[in-house]
């Protein structure tokens, strides 16, 4: 299968924020148009870079493997899933055995429960095992990165700013304050003492 020339920004997203996230929308009426989640910061995301702590993985298929992994940052949790679909992906998720620090690049996808509430996960494209110094380097990246977006989510020609404004009631500058946690916490001494995961992100 021949790779687009363009791929879409791999947006880097903190788990409480991403979780908080439910409105999904298209660009164009194109049945291949990408699907964008919409960040409550006001930025969409196609893609997403995270990285954090694999505490626990599970194999729920029934028949093929199905992966499901709970991947820890210091705001939350995020849950990847990997299939048939995602063979490479979902190799490594057999092959890691948790806690491991891992960088995913994959794609939102949203999920509608019985009581109407939205779950979001993450399809991934790649899961790769990294050291503690890379997962600190991406809290960091990430919680100026939520930081800026927080700064401009008032700026009126910001056209996903303005969505989010309509399509969520959240305090946005709670993400401020969950950014400057994650940074404050990057101080405290390292829980996972792992030299076996020192592969650097290629992202």
């Amino acid at each position: 299968m021949s790779q687009a020339p363009t791929r879409e920004v791999a947006r880097r997203v903190f788990a409480r924020e991403f979780n908080d996230a439910s409105h999904t929308f298209k660009e164009s009426e194109d049945e291949r148009a990408p699907v964008y989640l919409l960040l409550p910061t006001g930025e969409r995301a196609n893609r997403v870079f995270l990285v954090g702590t694999l505490t626990e993985k599970e194999d729920v298929g029934e028949g093929d493997e199905y992966w499901r992994g709970r991947i820890v940052d210091p705001t939350g949790t995020f849950f990847v899933y990997a299939g048939q679909y995602q063979p490479d992906a979902a190799s490594t998720l057999r092959d890691l055995e948790p806690p491991a620090y891992v960088a995913v690049v994959g794609k939102p996808r949203t999920y509608e429960t019985d009581d109407g509430s939205v779950n979001v996960s993450v399809r991934p494209e790649s899961i790769t095992p990294v050291d503690a110094t890379t997962r600190d380097r991406w809290v960091a990246e990430t919680a100026t990165r939520t930081l800026e977006r927080v700064a401009a989510f008032d700026d009126e020609g910001d056209e996903y700013a303005r969505m989010a404004r309509e399509q969520y009631d959240l305090a946005v500058d709670e993400y401020r304050e969950v950014a400057l946690a994650a940074l404050e916490g990057l101080d405290e001494s390292d829980e996972l003492a792992d030299d076996d995961a020192d592969v650097p992100a290629e992202h």
